[in-house]
């Protein structure tokens, strides 16, 4: 079995003149989302899924993290239809505005036992508010209640975005980044610490997180730094920084447009116990033979066959409940 963790799916009715041809939203003057008429055709996704051999995927949406409650309702009601629709193909995640209080947890609770939903998507920041503020610590505690997993998927409107207006740099490399930024965050920030049955998903292998992991755990050493006394750059979880990026976070294979030195690399640094397979169709992958030439070459790293198994099923297995 192949479990696809990074699918996006946008209900026709809110692509607006994406729904007949590519179309663009801007934030702050860079370029933000991508919408086109493929983003929101199940059939063509399951079509490209069959043409891959991708037995299901799990499925969130731009629109549902960018919106209001009011969208995210009609967002989850649609993922459900689609489940139904497409028996055994299709896993949808809740989606609520994470800082929405009482209102919003009440969508993320229907959604979990009504709707059967078992994991929430969110971006790395939301309206300039990071993810290790104590706005989010509600939200988490909501989350960790339900036994959901969260997806932190890179923020829409990149922070920072005003020195990133050239070159398309906000979407290239400020997602990324920020996708860093929210790792860091969550351990140093001490989310884990209070919150230690979290299992948070983070999306593009962490933002290419594994080539930086020797410099971050250096500047863990407060006292080395200089910085042990400072109130912001000095602070610590309660634990090693490896014990929560090894056991709370799991990190999908989208966002390198099926490019595999960026698995090979991940893999130097994080376990297979803890990758799962993802691709970003239909936005940076929009075909299914470009998929399937990404699965023949992960298949050919030389994997043992239990790690393989783990990065194309059984983790994503042990998220969904099965």
């Amino acid at each position: 079995m192949v479990i696809d963790f990074h699918i996006h799916y946008t209900p026709p009715e809110m692509l607006g003149e994406g729904g007949q041809r590519i179309s663009v939203k801007y934030e702050d003057g860079a370029p933000s989302y991508i919408f086109h008429p493929r983003l929101g055709d199940l059939g063509q996704h399951v079509e490209a899924m069959d043409q891959a051999g991708v037995d299901l995927a799990v499925l969130s949406s731009g629109a549902g993290m960018m919106g209001t409650l009011e969208d995210c309702i009609f967002v989850n009601d649609r993922l459900r239809e689609a489940e139904r629709n497409y028996p055994g193909r299709f896993a949808g995640l809740a989606h609520i505005p994470p800082l929405g209080g009482e209102n919003a947890f009440r969508e993320l609770e229907r959604a979990a036992k009504y709707l059967g939903f078992k994991g929430v998507a969110i971006e790395s920041s939301v309206g300039g508010v990071t993810l290790d503020s104590k706005e989010f610590w509600p939200f988490y505690e909501r989350v960790q209640e339900l036994g959901l997993w969260i997806m932190v998927h890179p923020a829409l409107k990149t922070i920072g975005v005003e020195y990133m207006q050239d070159y398309d740099m906000a979407r290239c490399v400020g997602r990324e980044f920020g996708l860093q930024m929210a790792i860091i965050r969550l351990i140093n920030g001490g989310v884990f610490d209070d919150f230690p049955a979290l299992r948070v998903q983070i999306s593009h292998l962490g933002g290419g997180i594994a080539a930086l992991l020797g410099r971050v755990r250096s500047y863990q050493d407060k006292e080395f730094w200089g910085t042990a006394s400072h109130p912001r750059a000095g602070r610590l979880p309660k634990r090693t920084f490896d014990h929560y990026f090894y056991n709370n976070l799991y990190f999908d294979t989208g966002g390198f447009c099926g490019n595999i030195n960026a698995v090979k690399s991940a893999l130097l640094e994080m376990r297979p116990s803890q990758v799962l397979f993802g691709t970003d169709y239909p936005q940076e992958i929009r075909s299914g033979q470009v998929v399937a030439k990404y699965l023949d070459q992960i298949r050919g790293l030389g994997l043992p066959k239990e790690d393989l198994n783990l990065i194309l099923s059984e983790n994503g297995k042990k998220l969904l409940g099965g």
